[in-house]
């Protein structure tokens, strides 16, 4: 299994249906440097992440770095339901949010960027760079080497991002296994329960 969406790559376009804060963003404006960044209301860092993220764009505002917060693996009976659990998640987390929050119930997010990329943790921060395409896919927490490195357009070539990308990969692609022989564990122990029933 590969990744097809890598560092280099041109970012996927923003498709969600509901913003939750901040007006909407279809695409990435040339010049701005923007940090989608996925989260889930059911993980406990990520409540955090988005706050530290919140401050890392108020300290690097001035040249333009911009965060998305995207919960897009929520699933409730309705989408309201769904808006509902979210919305007091971020209203917890953000009570005077400065960040745009955008909420797919979709999938279509989760397919673009968090699929494609290998990446199966929550969070999970993509840095855009100015000409639009992927700096950078990791956790949040690496944003305050890599950012000002992504600024004097250092990192792209560096060999620090070479070995970070590669590392990424080899990790997802051992997460996608391991995925995937969950799925059939599962698939299996529901056939023999059905069996048994």
């Amino acid at each position: 299994m590969t990744s097809s969406l890598n560092s280099g790559s041109p970012a996927p376009s923003i498709k969600v249906q509901h913003w939750l804060r901040g007006d909407p963003l279809s695409n990435f404006k040339l010049g701005k440097i923007y940090i989608p960044v996925f989260v889930s209301i059911t993980c406990s860092g990520c409540g955090p992440a988005l706050v530290r993220l919140a401050q890392l764009q108020e300290q690097y505002r001035y040249i333009g770095i911009e965060v998305i917060g995207i919960v897009a693996n929520k699933r409730t009976a309705t989408v309201d339901e769904a808006l509902a659990e979210v919305d007091a998640w971020v209203t917890k987390w953000l009570p005077n949010a400065n960040i745009r929050i955008a909420f797919d119930y979709s999938g279509e997010m989760d397919k673009l960027w968090m699929d494609a990329s290998l990446s199966f943790q929550h969070p999970q921060a993509f840095v855009v760079d100015r000409d639009g395409s992927i700096a950078f896919i990791g956790h949040p927490d690496s944003l305050e080497d890599v950012l000002p490195k992504v600024t004097d357009g250092s990192w792209r070539a560096s060999a620090e991002a070479k070995n970070a990308e590669k590392e990424r990969i080899a990790e997802g692609e051992i997460d996608a296994t391991e995925n995937a022989l969950r799925r059939r564990i599962r698939a299996a122990t529901d056939i023999e329960d059905w069996k048994s029933g």
